[in-house]
């Protein structure tokens, strides 16, 4: 399995109550590719609230195999999304790593 990490800040450009309405938005967006494109396991869409973190977006998501990211990455509406999302939010972070299964 592989685990998908990207995490995204506020543009400044946007007003408080824009950012919201903008994270909002992007976080709907994101939520419907779950349903939409296969290999995906979980998938999850998480707005900061804490002022203690340096990110105000984080997709946290699980996916069978690279196969299945590498598909996700160019799916058609992941890309529809994506470009979306640089439109309102910047500082882009990614990480990729394949997820081990824990046996205790």
């Amino acid at each position: 399995m592989i685990r998908h990490i990207v995490m995204w800040n506020f543009k400044e450009e946007f007003s408080d109550e824009e950012n919201l309405r903008n994270a909002q938005k992007v976080k709907a967006e994101l939520d419907a590719l779950a349903s939409t494109i296969q290999g995906i396991i979980f998938f999850e869409v998480i707005i900061s609230t804490l002022k203690s973190g340096n990110r105000d977006i984080v997709l946290n998501s699980l996916l069978t195999d690279e196969k299945a990211l590498a598909e996700y990455q160019v799916h058609p509406e992941h890309i529809r999304v994506s470009d979306y999302v640089g439109t309102v939010m910047k500082n882009r972070s990614c990480i990729d790593y394949i997820e081990q299964s824990h046996k205790d």
